[in-house]
C-alpha cells in the first residue's frame, strides 16, 4: 500500500495524486508540489489515504512543503500579473490579426512560464505572436488551444436549469455524452433544449443514463403485447422510473348480455311468453357468441425476476 494525497490546482479542476511523505497534510491545506510544468501551488482536496501500488501512476512525485503566508502572497501577485498579461495579449492578437479567442492566462508558481489559453476553429500560426509576447514579458511563453467545453469551464456561467455550470463548480473530468442518452430518458431531441452554453450536449444527461437503462431492461418494449387490467393489450407507453407500463385496451370488447342479467335478458323472456299465449311457436334466439381475441404470434411479456 502507498500513501497519497489528492491535489487540485484549479477550481473544479482534475485531481492529481502526490506522495505526502511525513508531512501532516489534511484536506483544505495549500501545498507546494513539483509537476511537469515546474513548481505548482495547489489545494489538497483528498486527505492522506492508502491505495494499492498498481493503482498509482509511477513515478509518484512528492509534496515539497505546506504553503506558508509568503507562498499565498506570491500566488496572489501572480494572479494580478496574469490579469495584466491577458490585456496585453489581447492587443497583440488584434495587432497580428490572428483568428483566435483568448480565454485565460496564468503564471506558474515559480514564474518560469506564462501560459495563455485560447480557442480557434482550426490551426493557428502564432509563432510571431509568441516572439512578440516573449519580448514584452521576458519569460517563457506557452499558448495552449482548448475546446469549447474547457472554455465554458474556465469562464463559467448559468445553465438552462438556472444553476451555475456543473463543469465550473464540481466536475473534474468531462465524460462522453451521446444523443442516445437523451432518447433513453424520453427527452426532447431539440438541440436547443439538450445543449449547454458551450454548444455541446449537456453533461447532466450522463447523471441518470444508467438508471434509465437499468429500469428499461426490466420493462417490456413499447408496442409489446402484455397482460393488463384490460386483459391482453398493446403497450402504449412506459414510465421507466415508476416501472408502470400504460396499456391501451382493445377497441372491441363485448360482454355476454345473458350472463349480465340486464334488461335485454328480461325482455327476451317476456317475448317468449307472449308468443306462447298467441298459439304461435316461440322463436328461440341463440345467444351471441362471445368474441375471443386472438393473440396471433404475439407473446406475453413477463417481468424478469430481480436478482438479489
Amino acid at each position: 500500500m502507498v500513501k497519497v494525497v489528492g491535489v487540485r490546482f484549479k477550481k473544479a479542476g482534475k485531481v492529481y495524486y502526490f506522495d505526502p511523505g511525513e508531512l501532516p497534510i489534511e484536506a483544505g491545506h495549500r501545498v507546494i508540489v513539483e509537476t511537469a510544468r515546474g513548481m505548482e501551488y495547489g489545494e489538497v482536496v483528498v486527505g492522506i489515504k492508502e491505495v494499492k501500488e498498481e493503482d498509482v501512476v509511477q513515478p509518484l512525485k512528492q509534496v515539497i512543503r505546506i504553503a506558508n503566508e509568503a507562498d499565498h502572497k506570491h500566488m496572489e501577485e501572480n494572479r494580478v500579473k496574469a490579469a495584466k498579461a491577458f490585456d496585453i495579449a489581447l492587443e497583440k492578437i488584434a495587432k497580428h490579426g490572428l483568428p483566435m479567442k483568448l480565454i485565460d492566462s496564468e503564471y506558474t508558481f515559480d514564474d518560469s512560464k506564462l501560459i495563455f489559453y485560447f480557442t480557434a476553429d482550426g490551426r493557428v500560426d502564432f509563432r510571431e505572436l509568441v516572439k512578440d509576447l516573449a519580448s514584452v514579458f521576458k519569460t517563457r511563453i506557452e499558448l495552449r488551444q482548448i475546446g469549447v467545453r474547457d472554455e465554458a469551464k474556465v469562464i463559467g456561467g448559468i445553465g438552462p436549469c438556472g444553476r451555475t455550470l456543473c463543469c465550473s463548480t464540481f466536475l473534474g473530468d468531462f465524460e462522453p455524452v451521446s444523443i442516445r442518452m437523451a432518447k433513453e430518458q424520453n427527452l426532447s431531441l431539440n438541440p436547443t433544449k439538450i445543449s449547454g452554453i458551450c454548444g455541446r450536449l449537456m453533461c447532466c444527461l450522463k447523471y441518470e443514463a444508467d438508471v434509465y437503462k437499468e429500469a428499461k431492461d426490466e420493462l417490456p418494449y413499447k408496442g409489446a403485447f402484455v397482460l393488463s387490467a384490460y386483459d391482453e393489450s398493446d403497450l402504449a407507453d412506459l414510465a421507466a422510473l415508476d416501472e408502470e407500463p400504460t396499456a391501451v385496451p382493445e377497441p372491441e370488447q363485448e360482454v355476454d348480455e345473458a350472463a349480465s342479467g340486464g334488461d335485454a335478458a328480461q325482455e327476451g323472456v317476456h317475448e317468449e311468453e307472449s308468443s306462447a299465449a298467441d298459439g304461435k311457436p316461440a322463436k328461440t334466439e341463440k345467444p351471441p357468441r362471445s368474441k375471443r381475441k386472438k393473440s396471433g404470434s404475439k407473446k406475453k411479456w413477463k417481468r424478469p425476476r430481480r436478482q438479489s
